[in-house]
């Protein structure tokens, strides 16, 4: 962090020399060897590995550098030559090191050898993979023994399908379905509210898709910063004619301009292609609106076209055979009144019928969408309400067309298609007992939600973190750090330190584990495992570098030594082998879901990746109607509606990957060597009396009697709709309260958080 913070106005494209040079910093300040650097040519290839960061989808025909800015830092920070080994923690007390920022604790580098805390000297000490299994597995059964409802275990979107399997079942075995996992807290929005529409928990594109594809709506997305690489789809979509309309409360530079870092003529003229034809700034929340005003143009649309004897611009043979209350869908957008439309977006009339022009002149339109959406309280509903807007005109299973949420985490989709799910009908629960002669727990488990008020109030004993920074990336940090030390046992499996281990339980483990791009050599030799993308293609993944210690154990080996020190022995669950051999877990997958994944082990090299079934690609649905149903908004703001209180977007820089943050250069939005920042728009610092570089503090509106509040924040003037504000995740999560959540998915609502400034301070110099 820079002692003097920088504040700049960035006027460069996305990719570009920006990135090159973004790169070549990293590669220089961490000193990555030449072999690092030659292992990038194998990200995202059919024979290589996959990128440990973003789920974007791998093309069949990859290009030269299949990896994004992001992406490689991702692969460099993994695989950094820095070592936090026992001599770190013995010269550094726990309490000395949650002193540190995010960025410095995972600069200490990979963790090397097992570690225990010892609560007497507030030291993590060094020990053996067998006496902390030992002592693990000792606590374990002992909680079992009490209730087995009572531990939880979590998942991360990094770990494999084939690690993911091993562990759910595990916890099965244990006797609870408590599997909360990273998409709790970003698209489970998306896994309830596409369930309930379509019939599908995914999304309905393939990147194929993006060959023809007509015109494309984003709606709180920022490929820029977030999955990269997709602004190759998008450049060559837009060269060929197509149209892309975003709708978001910040402008991504992303979906604005972008040079190819690949193209050699682009890179020497820095002439960029603008992506999006339209961008409209809606209001924190307001998509609900600005998607039921473009409905109500194209519903007045087509009533213009049937007055003049046409048949009309909806596809109606579509809604009819297909589609169940569009009728009351319609009804609903005839009813809504234009003014509180335009209230509740924040955009005018004349932004969403421009939208809505292009969307009925275009014959394949692809809905893209991230956690803009999905992280409100209403946020399956404002799911659920593109999907109407789709299905207006057929939108959904054709070519071209659909709906695309876009994943976050490398393999968060795969870890829910394979069981890492706590509620119980997502899983074939009466297959598992087949196939293991056991009975699974039927009764639903916590959700990241769930279990974050578990251990609040003490009905958690013990917590298994399969990687992640989980209590940096929940809401309400103040009161889990809290209450965090009065579990039980707390172990997290890790390749680099976090925030999140510096808080423990009575009895308390950090095991370090072999990375993705590492080479993962068992009994039978380098070992392989897989991952589903966001376009739910499955994708198989080798190693190439040489581990960062020889202590390391590989995930799958750490699951089914947990599952061993706590299980009965099982003759039908063969862990030993699993662990000598992933294929032969991948059949057990194939045994389980066999319709997903036929042939696993002879296709998860496919170009491309292997596909998974998309019913609603051949307009099947799989719903209690049996048909796609059109869903009703119960409101037009996906938030709240406070007068005086600001809605505070949690943001990522384009320096960080979930809670993992590389340097502190968000070059995008020009803030240079500092995370602690609030932008606001210019009226609204008028408005509120602030000036440019102030340092203020947020405090969280609410009547539940809790403090929460982040100081020390400079305010940076930045174009961002009225009543807005962003700081960046995961620094302003602790504003966030447990119960400020996505109805029905329990997703944190960190997308529009009430908060109010306090002036802490006077300004200082501006620059």
């Amino acid at each position: 962090m820079s002692e003097v913070p920088k504040i700049t106005t960035y006027t460069g494209a996305a990719g570009g020399w920006g990135s090159v040079k973004s790169l070549m910093r990293q590669a220089k300040q961490n000193k990555r060897p030449a072999s690092v650097i030659r292992g990038l040519a194998l990200q995202n290839k059919p024979d290589g590995f996959a990128c440990v960061s973003c789920a974007w989808a791998k093309p069949a025909k990859p290009h030269p550098a299949e990896f994004c800015e992001n992406g490689a830092k991702a692969t460099f920070w993994e695989l950094t030559p820095d070592r936090a080994t026992p001599a770190l923690f013995a010269r550094h007390t726990v309490e000395e090191m949650k002193g540190w920022d995010d960025y410095t604790l995972e600069r200490t580098g990979r963790l090397t050898h097992p570690m225990r805390y010892d609560a007497a000297t507030d030291h993590y000490v060094e020990t053996t993979w067998e006496e902390a299994f030992r002592e693990i597995g000792r606590e374990l059964k002992a909680i079992r023994a009490e209730d087995p409802k009572r531990t939880v275990f979590y998942a991360s979107g990094r770990a494999s399908l084939e690690t993911s399997y091993m562990y759910a079942l595990m916890a099965r075995l244990y006797g609870n379905n408590n599997l909360p996992d990273s998409s709790n807290m970003c698209h489970e929005s998306t896994s309830v509210g596409l369930a309930e529409s379509i019939g599908q928990p995914v999304g309905s594109v393939r990147l194929s898709d993006f060959e023809t594809a007509d015109a494309m709506f984003f709606f709180g997305q920022n490929p820029g910063s977030n999955s990269p690489r997709m602004l190759h789809q998008l450049q060559e979509a837009v060269k060929r004619g197509a149209r892309i309309v975003t709708f978001n409360p910040l402008r991504e530079r992303g979906l604005e301009r972008f040079v190819n870092p690949q193209d050699p003529l682009q890179m020497t003229v820095e002439k960029a292609t603008e992506i999006s034809c339209q961008y409209h700034q809606v209001k924190a929340g307001g998509d609900i609106a600005a998607i039921v005003g473009m409905a109500k143009a194209v519903i007045e649309a087509d009533d213009v076209d049937l007055a003049k004897g046409g048949y009309g611009v909806l596809d109606r043979d579509f809604l009819a055979e297909h589609t169940q209350g569009a009728e009351a869908f319609i009804d609903y957008v005839r009813a809504q009144d234009w003014a509180e439309l335009e209230r509740e977006s924040g955009l005018p009339r004349s932004a969403m019928t421009e939208a809505a022009g292009v969307y009925l002149t275009s014959k394949a339109v692809m809905g893209i969408y991230g956690m803009g959406l999905t992280q409100h309280r209403r946020g399956v509903e404002t799911v659920q309400v593109l999907v109407n807007l789709l299905m207006l005109r057929g939108n959904l299973g054709r070519d071209g067309a659909g709906i695309c949420p876009v994943r976050g985490h490398s393999n968060v989709q795969g870890q829910r298609t394979v069981g890492i799910a706590e509620k119980a009908h997502l899983v074939p629960l009466d297959r598992l007992k087949e196939l293991y002669d056991f009975e699974p727990p039927r009764e639903d488990g916590l959700s990241t939600v769930d279990a974050c008020e578990g251990i609040i109030n003490g009905t958690v004993e013990a917590f298994i973190g399969l990687g992640g920074n989980f209590l940096r990336a929940v809401p309400e940090q103040r009161l889990m750090e809290e209450h965090w030390p009065k579990m039980r046992l707390t172990v997290q499996v890790a390749t680099k330190l976090n925030r999140g281990h510096l808080f423990n339980g009575r009895v308390a483990y950090l095991l370090p584990c072999l990375g993705r791009t590492e080479i993962d050599q068992q009994a039978t030799g380098p070992q392989t495992v897989s991952m589903e993308d966001s376009t739910a293609c499955f994708h198989g993944s080798r190693g190439f570098h040489e581990p960062a210690s020889p202590h390391l154990f590989s995930e799958p080996r750490i699951v089914a030594e947990l599952a061993k020190s706590c299980l009965e022995p099982n003759a039908k669950v063969p862990w030993d082998e699993w662990v000598a051999d992933y294929s032969i877990v991948r059949n057990a997958i194939e045994a389980t879901y066999p319709d997903l994944f036929r042939e696993f082990n002879a296709r998860m090299h496919t170009p491309g990746g292997m596909e998974k079934p998309l019913p609603v690609r051949a307009r099947i649905w799989k719903t209690e109607s049996g048909k796609a149903e059109f869903k009703l908004p119960s409101a037009l703001s996906a938030s709240f509606a406070e007068e005086g209180v600001l809605r505070l977007m949690t943001l990522r820089s384009n320096d960080q990957f979930n809670t993992t943050v590389y340097g502190y250069d968000d070059r995008f939005r020009g803030v240079d060597g500092t995370r602690m920042v609030l932008f606001l728009n210019r009226a609204e610092m008028a408005k509120l009396g602030i000036r440019e570089a102030e340092i203020v503090a947020l405090e969280t509106v609410a009547d539940d009697k809790i403090e929460r509040r982040l100081d020390g924040l400079r305010v940076v003037p930045y174009d961002i709709p009225d009543g807005c504000a962003g700081a960046y995740y995961p620094e302003a999560n602790g504003l966030i309260p447990l119960w400020q959540h996505a109805e029905k998915s329990k997703v944190p609502a960190a997308k529009s958080v009430p908060v109010r400034i306090v002036r802490t301070s006077a300004p200082t110099t501006t620059v």
